[in-house]
């Protein structure tokens, strides 16, 4: 998958079957979506592309209002959503970034200025509450009025249920925020996972004799926190059994080296003994959370804190004993 910051790259295909969206988390709706996408693309023998935005446009919007509470928890980083929309065979992907310029854009102009000019639409796909413009003026009747005249096709796809439920980004934050991991792994058709490079923390972990992988989640506003049982690939031929912390970490300084930044701190119950101390840093690796042991929690010194992830431990591994993972 091909992937563009902007529209204006001489790389970009000059025809295309586009659905837009922000397709945070890539849950099981999305994924029917791209799949017809996919084959309404191959039946017009062009690509099929993606228009999502960074930042989304409600994190714009509580900047803009100075009301953070506007913004939606975050589901995916940006690299987890790229990734799987390329698994859900996305040919290019165009991200687009939010602002102000954008916003005021109206309708009629994104039709002709980016859908028809900048993309070359041959069908768009959107979904049943699709809204787009300045003031959110332009719908789908809008859209498939411009269709007609201009020569494109537009369809429209209605919900996705899963036990008689809307699967939705809503649907899946809710979730997450509870900790109902399994519901989330239903909804989005796999476990949900973050990924990203191992970077170096204050390595207090080896002080603990609990060494740590961290990865940043590049967003303040994580849909899930807490200590989880995990599953980690990435650092070999099999899948390792852990304990992470998915949060600001709040027994420790925030103006650590990683300045109070959202980490996902992972330590394995069996550290592979090739890697050696240092041999995480720098890799890629994905880490699944399959289930929430328990809040964040703050403790008063380290002897409270290391005797909290001595008891973590143990209870991931009852834990995955018992699921058999």
């Amino acid at each position: 998958m091909q992937v563009f910051r902007g529209f204006h790259h001489p790389a970009l295909a000059p025809a295309c079957a586009l659905t837009i969206g922000n397709f945070d988390g890539v849950h099981r709706g999305h994924q029917a979506m791209l799949a017809l996408l996919h084959n309404e693309a191959r039946h017009r023998g062009v690509p099929s592309c993606v228009m999502t935005f960074e930042p989304h446009p409600r994190d714009f919007f509580a900047k803009r209002f100075q009301k953070p509470e506007m913004a939606p928890a975050r589901i995916a980083t940006l690299r987890d959503k790229l990734n799987e929309l390329r698994a859900c065979g996305v040919n290019q992907c165009v991200v687009l970034p939010f602002d102000h310029a954008f916003a005021s854009q109206e309708p009629q102009a994104f039709i002709q200025d980016v859908l028809c000019q900048g993309l070359g639409v041959k069908y768009v796909l959107v979904g049943d509450d699709f809204c787009f413009g300045a003031k959110r003026a332009g719908d789908y009747a809008m859209l498939d009025a411009a269709g007609a005249k201009l020569g494109f096709d537009v369809a429209r796809m209605n919900s996705y249920e899963v036990h008689g439920l809307r699967v939705s980004s809503s649907a899946v934050r809710e979730a997450l925020e509870r900790g109902d991991m399994h519901a989330a792994a239903q909804l989005l058709g796999r476990p949900y996972a973050i990924s990203g490079h191992v970077v170096h923390g204050r390595k207090l972990g080896r002080e603990l004799n609990c060494r740590t992988l961290n990865l940043r989640f590049s967003h303040w506003k994580p849909a899930a926190s807490g200590i989880f049982v995990v599953r980690v690939h990435g650092l070999g031929d099999s899948a390792l059994t852990g304990v992470a912390n998915l949060g600001v970490r709040p027994s420790l300084d925030a103006n650590d080296v990683n300045r109070g930044q959202v980490l996902l701190e992972t330590h394995c119950l069996d550290w592979p003994a090739h890697l050696g101390a240092d041999g995480g840093y720098g890799k890629i690796t994905r880490v699944e959370l399959l289930h929430k042991l328990h809040d964040e929690r703050k403790y008063e010194g380290l002897e409270a804190l290391q005797q909290g992830i001595r008891q973590d431990c143990e209870d991931a591994r009852a834990w995955a004993a018992s699921a058999r993972i």
